[in-house]
């Protein structure tokens, strides 16, 4: 029994007759009438009653009728499979993140995708959320690691949220911790030398209003810095920083205190555009980027969980 055979049976039982089923397959009646003889004697019963005006499927060609459709499907997914994985022998992929991802998440998924498809052409924007939906709808990326969308991306783009984090309290290893609980209240952060990020970061806008709803003005040694410079200014001593979880996976020089409630915390999704299909890198590089987030998920503890894809 083969794929060429369980095809024949197929177009005849659809068509109930033979004829009709040869001319769809571009085969010689002869040649399916064999195809379908050959069969029929594999499994060693008759699969159609044959008469003049056409054939009709026996109790066991009614039976085989649904298994054959399945493996005829299941073997087209495969193909499909193959084909889009030898595509991956060329092509690119651009791919954008917001810069806590890109020092996190996108470091570890990049090196893992590299690693499977080296030939793959790969490039990284680093912008804030809504400059990453801008650069995806004029078609200069392919995908965006983003944590904030409104409606109109609703609109525009394919959403999937990954992962939701909260934002936690970081200082320096090296200095006495901030506080000797579990957790830390905001009117408490808000006591302690900050440093804050520029204000094109949606950590910045968030961190500020929290602190706008609770009616507290915190105190800021230095502003405007850029991720990399602000772990490495709290690492040093220089002050305390909200960020997100995940940026204290691999940095032994931190350490970090959640927030008491009412918690910060940060839907992480990966966006496309919604008019355009993906090219078989990209498909592959979005299934990279789910994988790499549930093994965050796992490594992050009480801080991060996977999202609903729902929401």
């Amino acid at each position: 029994m083969n794929l060429e055979q369980l095809r024949s049976f197929v177009e005849v039982a659809r068509f109930g007759n033979f004829t009709r089923a040869a001319e769809e397959l571009y085969l010689a009646q002869p040649s399916l009438s064999r195809q379908i003889a050959a069969l029929e004697h594999d499994l060693g019963a008759e699969l159609f009653h044959r008469a003049r005006g056409g054939s009709t499927l026996t109790v066991a060609g009614e039976s085989l009728l649904p298994l054959a459709r399945r493996m005829l499907a299941d073997a087209e997914s495969v193909r499909r499979e193959l084909a889009e994985l030898a595509g991956l022998e060329r092509g690119r992929v651009r791919l954008g993140a917001t810069p806590t991802l890109c020092i996190s998440l996108v470091a570890e998924v990049l090196s893992a995708f590299h690693a499977e498809h080296p030939a793959i052409e790969l490039h990284l924007s680093e912008q804030g959320s809504r400059r990453l939906l801008d650069e995806l709808g004029s078609g200069e990326l392919d995908l965006a690691l983003i944590t904030t969308s409104d409606r109109s991306s609703a609109e525009r783009f394919t959403v999937t949220p990954l992962l939701v984090e909260e934002l936690v309290v970081i200082s320096s290893a090296g200095a006495p911790p901030v506080t000797t609980r579990d957790t830390i209240g905001l009117e408490d952060v808000a006591e302690l030398p900050q440093i804050v990020f520029s204000s094109s970061y949606d950590l910045r806008s968030a961190a500020d209003a929290a602190f706008r709803a609770a009616d507290l003005t915190p105190e800021v040694v230095l502003e405007g810095a850029e991720m990399d410079a602000v772990l490495r200014f709290v690492e040093r001593g220089l002050g305390v920083a909200i960020v997100p979880a995940m940026v204290l996976i691999d940095r032994p020089g931190l350490r970090s205190v959640r927030l008491a409630e009412p918690t910060l915390e940060r839907t992480i999704s990966v966006a496309r555009p919604a008019d355009v299909a993906p090219t078989a890198a990209v498909e592959v590089m979005r299934r990279t980027i789910t994988a790499g987030a549930t093994a965050f998920s796992a490594r992050a503890g009480a801080t991060m969980r996977l999202a609903d894809a729902s929401v």
